[in-house]
């Protein structure tokens, strides 16, 4: 963490988000721009905590009832208990899973999201998202484009600010995949007075993060098969019986390339 690469005087996404999921990779100044959100909008702490169950939950049905052997997951912020290799390999220890970041820090504990079941492997690329030809190139080393292939995008498409783009960006990724491939992605909505506050604290800050509407996360599944329950509200893709389903202000979907 004492990397000279590394910023501690901005905030970085994934470190703020590591702080609301109560991680210790964090410095000050993601601390502080934390509980402004927080503040802004008290529910900021269960819309983290809903994407990453979000993720165990679709990485867990695509490896297991889907039968999915190749993730790639873009925007992989830090590692965390489950993250998608441990879940996929866990279900199926051939799963080649390959990240995809461009945080330092998240470089520099890459080594983490590196081990891998014998049967298996991993791979990380050092990207932005808005260079999807270059995450598709150097995914090719690890990745048979040949076969089905599980894209995750878990609060990483706000940060394109054009929505265009957003949607261009995962229209090129689908693109270079084949039938029966899938997309799943959560972020953050436009749907509470909170929320949209949120998003003007983060601005300020030198953060920003763009919400979408329900409509517009949508539209990043047109042409896709929707699997139950569609485009809801994260915290209620599939909640296990008797959780808290409370609609939050971050949506999501998983949906299979025809």
């Amino acid at each position: 963490m004492t990397d000279p690469a590394i910023d501690v005087t901005r905030p970085s996404s994934a470190r703020v988000w590591n702080y609301l999921l109560e991680g210790k990779d964090n410095f000050a100044v993601d601390r502080e721009l934390g509980e402004a959100l927080r503040s802004a909008n008290p529910a900021i702490a269960a819309v983290a905590q809903a994407q990453r169950r979000f993720l165990i939950q679709a990485v867990t049905h695509l490896a297991g009832e889907v039968g999915i052997r190749q993730f790639l997951d873009v925007g992989t912020g830090l590692p965390t208990a489950d993250n998608t290799h441990e879940v996929a390999q866990r279900v199926a220890p051939a799963s080649r899973v390959v990240y995809v970041d461009n945080d330092p820090l998240v470089l520099a504990h890459a080594r983490a999201l590196l081990t891998s079941s014998a049967e298996g492997k991993t791979a990380y690329i050092d990207s932005d998202v808005q260079d999807p030809e270059r995450i598709l190139r150097d995914a090719a080393g690890t990745l048979d484009f040949r076969e089905p292939v599980a894209l995750t995008m878990i609060g990483i498409l706000g940060n394109v600010a054009d929505y265009d783009e957003a949607r261009s960006i995962v229209e090129r990724l689908l693109a270079a995949v084949p039938s029966g491939s899938y997309l799943a992605v959560s972020d953050g909505t436009s749907t509470s007075a909170q929320s949209v506050e949120s998003q003007r604290v983060a601005k300020q800050s030198g953060h920003p993060y763009n919400l979408r509407t329900p409509d517009e996360i949508a539209g990043y599944f047109e042409g896709l098969e929707l699997l139950e329950p569609g485009v809801v509200p994260t915290s209620q893709w599939r909640p296990q019986p008797g959780a808290d389903a409370e609609a939050l202000d971050v949506y999501c979907a998983v949906g299979r390339k025809p």
